[in-house]
């Protein structure tokens, strides 16, 4: 087997959420680096125009889509524009989500709040599972990544709804493997902490100092760190691996508590 041949995603369309920023941007420009054409769904249009103008440059086409993964409509039309596009999708990065993870004190929370992780996190990446297997198996090529999280195994206080969302996405990428196979394979990938716009929110030096602790490579991801990962799950290489997570920690684990 040759090497470019594993990792070519010629004549492949990927579709990524959140992929305007982070870990989702840097996830699009691998694809497009190993040939994919792209389409980036993201809230904030302008930036995925500018993501696609990127990928341009790389080579293959790209289309920037506004996409709120918490309305069906916005997900159904995500998927439509896609089709009418590039005629078909074959890869499928569910990156986009969120929640409260770290202020989910249960006390001062609300149902609704549990709620909203759910749909962030698991609904959405199973509905838009749905809407591209169908075109997946039609090309005879298909592979679903989603991003979980360390979370999903870890236990930390005021954590329960995104924890729990994110666990739920590794039990559920077990199970959709069984029902979307042979020919769609679906994976998830769980960073560890990463140095997104979202954790540097947070992060102190005494917090990064602690995490790393417990890290034997002694720094924290980078988004390029998380796309490799998702770049090997959506490629030819990975052809026999479908229902696992993926932790990519620098091999250990990182709190904030």
């Amino acid at each position: 087997m040759i090497i470019n041949t594993l990792f070519n995603l010629k004549d492949k369309v990927a579709i990524v959420t959140g992929g305007a920023d982070g870990i989702g941007k840097a996830t699009a420009l691998l694809l497009a680096e190993a040939g994919a054409d792209v389409v980036i769904a993201d809230l904030n249009l302008d930036k995925a125009q500018r993501v696609v103008e990127e990928i341009e440059r790389i080579g293959p086409k790209a289309l920037a889509v506004e996409c709120n993964i918490l309305n069906d409509q916005s997900l159904v039309d995500l998927v439509d524009l896609t089709i009418k596009k590039f005629g078909t999708v074959n890869i499928l990065i569910n990156n986009a989500g969120g929640g409260g993870g770290g202020r989910e004190n249960p006390f001062q929370i609300t149902l609704e709040d549990i709620k909203r992780d759910y749909e962030l996190n698991v609904f959405s990446a199973w509905r838009l599972s749905q809407l591209c297997v169908p075109y997946m198996k039609k090309s005879g090529y298909g592979s679903i990544v989603i991003t979980s999280s360390m979370s999903s195994k870890n236990t930390s206080p005021n954590m329960s709804g995104y924890a729990g969302s994110k666990a739920s996405v590794n039990h559920m990428v077990a199970n959709l493997a069984f029902d979307f196979g042979p020919e769609v394979r679906i994976n998830a990938v769980g960073p560890g902490a990463t140095r997104t716009a979202a954790l540097a929110s947070v992060l102190t030096p005494e917090i990064e100092a602690k995490m790393l602790e417990h890290t034997p490579i002694k720094r924290l991801g980078t988004a390029e760190d998380i796309a490799g990962a998702m770049l090997y799950l959506a490629s030819p290489i990975s052809a026999w691996v479908s229902g696992q997570t993926i932790f990519v920690n620098g091999g250990g684990v990182q709190t904030l508590d």
